[in-house]
């Protein structure tokens, strides 16, 4: 499991039994006057060869390479927002296309953008760019966080201002269909579970996790009391043996759900405890699965950019 310790100013690769058996940034990994810090949300390549990362509140886009630990790709200005050409306002979710393009929700700024490494200006801008987030895509988006991918080409976006859910054509700009998630007050990185049955996390406290249908029907709903409670999860993801993979921030923990039983079988991180020492995390904000079963890698051969890519 790759895990996007956002604290810690790090990413770590976690096997079954809790090992770090990857980390970035090592000793002489950043090069002289490089800096890596606050890792939102990171996802491994649809080669497998390099993990995407976004640093929301640093204001850039890295890609990193597995095998030499280096950046090598870098989209925006470390620690300057903006909305001009390599410039960003709190990016999320990058993810890369099997041609190489990588897509974003660009939060502050209200748009999606298309990127084409290693160029440093947008090929596309979807949605006005402006500091006024609204819901009406695709002209506006209401501060997007999640742009992610669909088993047929389209995609899911997570709006914030107003708690929309969307379905998104980005090769013709067309919305598909929009829902609020029932109950949620806070939706995250929204993603797809099978078919017309997506699954959000309420970035609240306490927080929730819900799988849903384009329709706002409720198929499940994790909303664990007491010491479990969830605190401000950003992202939940299944996992191929139909677990839930849950990304829970504020707990400094990742967790694995069994739906069945509503149960936590699986977890890296001390609950409500922070740290960096091994078996810690501090508030940790993105995950995704090594390959072969990486988000990216499960869905490339569907993944359709907008027109220009």
């Amino acid at each position: 499991m790759l895990i996007a310790d956002r604290n810690n100013n790090r990413l770590i690769i976690v096997d079954p039994q809790g090992n770090i058996v990857w980390q970035f940034p090592k000793p002489g990994d950043l090069l002289p006057g490089q800096t890596f810090r606050t890792p939102d949300d990171a996802f491994f390549t649809p080669n497998g060869q390099d993990i995407i990362v976004t640093q929301e509140d640093n204001f850039v886009v890295s890609e990193i390479s597995v095998a030499t630990g280096h950046i090598i790709w870098r989209y925006g200005h470390p620690g300057v927002f903006g909305s001009s050409p390599n410039y960003l306002n709190n990016p999320d979710d990058a993810m890369m296309l099997p041609n190489g393009d990588v897509v974003l929700a660009d939060i502050r700024n209200c748009r999606i953008l298309l990127l084409r490494p290693p160029s440093h200006s947008p090929v596309e801008v979807i949605g006005q760019t402006t500091q006024s987030c609204l819901h009406t895509p695709p002209t506006r988006w209401g501060s997007p966080n999640g742009v992610f991918p669909l088993s047929d080409g389209n995609w899911v976006v997570t709006e914030i201002d107003g708690d929309w859910v969307d379905g998104f054509n980005l090769r013709t700009n067309q919305v598909l269909w929009s829902t609020n998630p029932p109950g949620v007050l806070y939706p995250s990185d929204t993603n797809q579970v099978r078919g017309n049955v997506f699954i959000t996390a309420d970035y609240s406290i306490p927080g929730q996790v819900v799988e849903f249908t384009s329709t706002g029907q409720v198929v499940w709903r994790y909303a664990p009391t007491g010491a479990q409670a969830l605190a401000q999860p950003s992202l939940a993801m299944s996992l191929p043996n139909g677990d839930v993979m849950v990304n829970d921030d504020w707990n400094h923990r990742v967790i694995v759900v069994d739906p069945k039983t509503n149960q936590i079988v699986w977890q890296y991180g001390h609950t409500g405890v922070p740290g960096a020492a091994p078996g810690y995390l501090y508030k940790p904000d993105g995950v995704d699965l090594v390959p072969p079963y990486s988000l990216t890698i499960l869905h490339r051969n569907a993944m359709l950019g907008p027109a220009g890519s």
